[in-house]
C-alpha cells in the first residue's frame, strides 16, 4: 500500500449511484434495498453516520475520483430491512486507493477544498444570481407556469456555486467537472456561460412564442 500523510486522509465507506453528483450542503434522498449497501447503511448508522457519494457512469462503466461525503439525517426502516432515508452534503473527497470491495467498497480518501479566493468574488456571484432568476423567469413564461425560486439560495459565493451546480438537470458529467473544480470563481464562471446559454436559447424561444400568438390573434 502507498504511504499518505494521515492529514486529512481517512477510510470512508463508498456508495457509487448512476448519474448522480452530491455537492456540499445539499440534500439527497435515498432509499437503500440492495443487500449489500443495506449492510452499509446499518454499518454506518452504528458509527458516524457519514458516507461517500460517488457519480457512477453505467455506459462507460466507470466511477468518478471525485465524490462528496453525505451525512445521514433523517432515516426510517422499512420492511424486509430496506431503508428510507435523507441525507446532506458535507466536504468533497478524492479517491486515492480502495481498500477492499466487499461486501461493499471502502476507500481511502483525502479531502479537497476550493483555494482561497485572490478576488472579491461577490460581482460574480450576483452575476449568477441575476442569471438564475432570469432563467426561471423565462421558463415561466415559456410554460404559462408559476415558477418560484426558493427563498434559501446562498448567499456566500461558494455555496451559491454548489446550490447552483446541483440543480443542473441532466447533465451529470458537466456536474461531476463542477464538482472537481477547486477554484469557485472558475466553477461561477462556468455556471454564468451555462446560465448565459441557457437564457439565451429561453429567450429566443420566447420571442418565436409571442410572435406565433401575434400571428394567431
Amino acid at each position: 500500500m502507498a504511504s499518505y500523510s494521515s492529514i486529512a486522509v481517512r477510510e470512508l465507506p463508498l456508495f457509487p449511484l448512476p448519474e448522480v453528483v452530491l455537492f456540499p450542503g445539499r440534500p439527497l434522498p435515498l432509499h437503500i434495498f440492495e443487500f449489500r449497501y443495506r449492510i452499509m447503511m446499518n454499518t454506518i448508522l452504528e458509527t458516524d453516520s457519514r458516507f461517500g457519494v460517488l457519480m457512477w457512469n453505467p455506459i462507460q462503466d466507470q466511477i468518478a475520483p471525485v465524490g462528496c461525503c453525505a451525512e445521514i439525517v433523517q432515516y426510517q426502516r422499512l420492511a424486509d430491512d430496506r431503508l428510507k432515508m435523507l441525507t446532506l452534503g458535507q466536504q468533497r473527497f478524492r479517491v486515492l486507493e480502495y481498500v477492499r470491495e466487499k461486501p461493499y467498497r471502502v476507500g481511502l480518501v483525502e479531502w479537497i477544498e476550493d483555494a482561497p479566493p485572490e478576488q472579491d468574488l461577490k460581482p460574480l456571484a450576483k452575476d449568477v444570481d441575476q442569471l438564475l432568476r432570469d432563467v426561471v423567469h423565462l421558463s415561466a413564461k415559456l410554460t404559462g407556469q408559476e415558477i418560484e425560486l426558493p427563498d434559501d439560495i446562498p448567499d456566500l459565493p461558494t455555496e451559491l456555486s454548489y446550490w447552483v451546480a446541483s440543480n443542473l438537470y441532466g447533465v451529470a458529467q458537466e456536474q461531476q467537472a463542477l464538482l472537481e473544480m477547486q477554484d469557485t470563481a472558475a466553477r461561477l464562471q462556468r455556471e454564468s456561460e451555462i446560465l448565459t446559454s441557457t437564457r439565451n436559447h429561453l429567450a429566443a424561444r420566447t420571442v418565436l412564442k409571442d410572435t406565433f400568438n401575434s400571428l394567431n390573434k
